[in-house]
Formats: structure tokens, C-alpha cells, sequence
């Protein structure tokens, strides 16, 4: 298990960048929409702010959550230890319920003003492609990750659960932010499983409702189980517009002004 710790930056950067090329492929050869705004000035401030955050979760935490998790099982801690469930029961129900705590995250970081302050920097992007799936401040990220360790913990989650889990919401983040077309056919059917690209797109609309929609990341089911799926944008997906109605100017797309927007009122623009 300590080479699972060791092993982990290869085996995830080598998802990040297979998924990263796919995606920027699919959007290129079968693009969704049309994007309104310079890549040019898009993609270096949400690849900058991924590099941000890389430092800023290392620089405040000893270890990831992989590491976290490797901790819990030396120490027998968690629900899962204490309990002596098989390993194939505690995998599966490990990135199952890691799962459900992204999406009641999510929905906290719209419901509660102060982490939505936080949080809405990412849906001040224009347009939504592979880069959006990681523009998020680099609070959020501490505070999610905080939360992420405590469930690991709690759960008793087996080391390789968590790692499959990481890789699956960073891939997923990907995928369901791309500008990708998927037929109408297979988007239905893959969406009573998994979040697809037009399911997440709702979220970005910038009608209120839509925005408070579609809350899920990986698994389509909590939005459908818990009242939250909307399944159409009212003006299309052609149509729709993407952001919040606070950061409409171009100039917030850029990196420092991706920093400070948690900070900004409407007295302040």
C-alpha cells in the first residue's frame, strides 16, 4: 500500500493528461456550442489557478487524501475497520458515499452565502470547456479537501477506493465541463447513470433556477433521488448563457481577478 502513496502523482497526472488530450480533441473535431470568449485568455488563468491550488493544498496539508486514507487503515480507524467489512463492500461503498459528499458539498456551496462566495468563481467562466472542470478558488479547494479527509476518515475508506475516486472526479470534472457533442440518444442513456456534458451545462446557466440544479458530478442518480435534476435549459443549449449575472465583463476572466472575486461586491465592480 505505501507504493499505492508513492505511485499516485504518475498514475494520476497519466489519467489527467490522457483524459485532458480526449476531451480537447472531442471539442475540437465535435464541439457543442460556439465559445464566446479568447481561449487565449481563458486557458492560462484556469490552468494557472489549477497550479495555484496544487501549491496551496501542499503548502496546508501534510498529505492527500490517499495518504489519508492509508493513515486510517494503519490505525484501524473508521466505520469500515471497526466493523470488518469485506474489502470488495467497503471499495464499492466507499466511492459511492464519497460521491454523495461531493454532490451535498456542492449543494452547501450554493445554499450557504459564505461558501457561495467562494464557490461562484467558478461559474463566472464565459464559456464552459475542459479548463472549467478545475476553476475553483483556492479556499474552496482547502475547505473541500478538509471536508474530503474527515469522510475518508469517518468511512475508514480503503486507500485504493480513494484513489479510483480521485480519478474519477478529476476525469469526470473533464468530461462533463468539455464542449463536447454527445447524440441525444446516447446522452439519455448514459445519463441515468452518469452526469453528462448537457446534464452539467444546466448548472451553469444564468437563470437562477438552473443554477441551483444538477448539482452532481460523477453519478446522476442524487440529483434525480433528491429533487435537484432538471433535465432541459429553458432557452437550449445553443442559446442558453453561461455565468453569473455579477462577473459579465471579460476582464474577470483573468487570473488575479479570479483570486479576488470572492471579495467583491456589487459596490466594489
Amino acid at each position: 500500500m505505501r507504493n499505492l502513496l508513492e505511485s499516485e502523482n504518475g498514475i494520476r497526472l497519466s489519467f489527467f493528461f490522457g483524459g485532458l488530450l480526449i476531451i480537447c480533441a472531442w471539442e475540437i473535431i465535435m464541439p457543442r456550442r460556439k465559445l464566446t470568449q479568447s481561449k487565449l485568455v481563458r486557458w492560462p488563468s484556469n490552468f494557472g489557478i489549477v497550479l495555484i491550488n496544487t501549491l496551496f493544498l501542499r503548502w496546508i496539508f501534510p498529505t492527500t487524501a490517499i495518504g489519508v486514507a492509508l493513515i486510517s487503515k494503519q490505525n484501524a480507524l473508521g466505520v469500515f475497520h471497526v466493523l470488518s467489512v469485506p474489502f470488495p463492500i467497503a471499495f464499492i461503498s466507499s466511492v459511492i458515499l464519497l460521491d454523495l459528499t461531493i454532490y451535498l458539498q456542492h449543494v452547501m456551496s450554493h445554499a450557504v452565502p459564505l461558501f457561495w462566495r467562494l464557490h461562484r468563481m467558478h461559474h463566472t467562466d464565459l464559456d464552459l470547456d475542459v479548463t472549467s472542470g478545475a476553476r475553483f478558488h483556492p479556499l474552496e479547494m482547502g475547505i473541500s479537501m478538509a471536508i474530503k479527509f474527515s469522510v475518508i476518515i469517518f468511512l475508514g475508506a480503503p486507500p485504493l477506493a480513494v484513489l479510483v475516486f480521485e480519478i474519477i472526479l478529476n476525469t469526470m470534472a473533464m468530461f462533463n465541463h468539455g464542449n463536447i457533442y454527445l447524440s441525444p440518444k446516447v446522452d439519455q442513456f448514459l445519463r441515468w447513470i452518469f452526469v453528462t456534458p448537457d446534464m452539467h451545462r444546466i448548472h451553469h446557466s444564468l437563470r437562477l433556477n438552473e443554477t441551483n440544479s444538477n448539482f452532481g458530478f460523477n453519478l446522476s442518480w442524487w440529483d434525480r433521488l433528491l429533487g435537484t435534476y432538471q433535465h432541459i435549459p429553458q432557452d437550449g443549449h445553443e442559446k442558453m448563457t453561461i455565468g453569473i449575472t455579477l462577473f459579465r465583463n471579460s476582464k474577470y476572466l483573468k487570473l488575479h481577478w479570479l483570486l479576488v472575486q470572492p471579495f467583491l461586491s456589487e459596490k466594489d465592480k
